[in-house]
């Protein structure tokens, strides 16, 4: 699967983390930065990164920053773009399978790496359900 990823400084370390681990999973990952653990302004990597999602170069992605408040929110802001907070991995589920989010949002002070391997994996894996979910999802877009 290609993954489109990025963080900002305070999301960098679980970045950098779960880029090597996807890759060692045989996802192709595309790293739209943070590269440092230097203060950045997190809309800078955001808009990039969703914009590559909504141009159909990448179905899913992950961003990464301290509460996952500011990358979600920007993220949000593009047409065709669901992003979804989850903490654990029954949220990254529900998430995929009735909203059809297309990037997880990750709140590296808030959960271990173990649980962020745990949530991406949940968030990667979960299919879509359909259904009366698709009539919902299709009023998202205002």
């Amino acid at each position: 699967m290609k993954i489109a990823i990025g963080s900002d400084h305070a999301g960098f370390e679980y970045k950098q983390m779960l880029v090597k681990w996807l890759r060692e999973a045989g996802h192709e990952v595309q790293d739209f930065g943070t590269h440092s653990p230097a203060s950045v302004d997190y809309p800078d990597f955001v808009h990039p990164l969703a914009s590559a999602i909504t141009a159909d170069e990448f179905k899913q992605g992950i961003l990464v920053c301290g509460s996952a408040n500011g990358v979600c929110i920007t993220a949000n802001k593009h047409r065709g773009i669901r992003a979804a907070i989850a903490w654990e991995p029954e949220l990254a589920s529900l998430a995929r399978q009735h909203n059809d989010a297309n990037i997880l949002c990750l709140p590296a002070r808030f959960v271990s790496e173990e649980a962020a391997r745990e949530i991406a994996e949940k968030f990667l894996s979960t299919a879509f359900e359909g259904g009366r979910h698709q009539t919902r999802v299709n009023k998202i877009d205002y």
